[in-house]
């Protein structure tokens, strides 16, 4: 199951330099996550200073 990023994101970027797939890119006005991408791992979850990322 992907994680997905919510409207609480900040757009700071920490979630993306922790993603070892590079599943996450800045979106229109948050990032994003590639659910195709995505292996599911969390590590984006815990680095989010905003509590924004959770599972899809």
């Amino acid at each position: 199951m992907a994680f997905v990023i919510s409207d609480v994101c900040v757009s700071c970027g920490a979630c993306a330099g922790q993603c070892p797939v590079g599943a996450i890119s800045e979106g229109d006005g948050k990032f994003e996550i590639d659910p195709n991408t995505c292996i599911s791992c969390g590590s984006c979850a815990g680095a989010c200073p905003t509590g924004a990322i959770s599972e899809e």
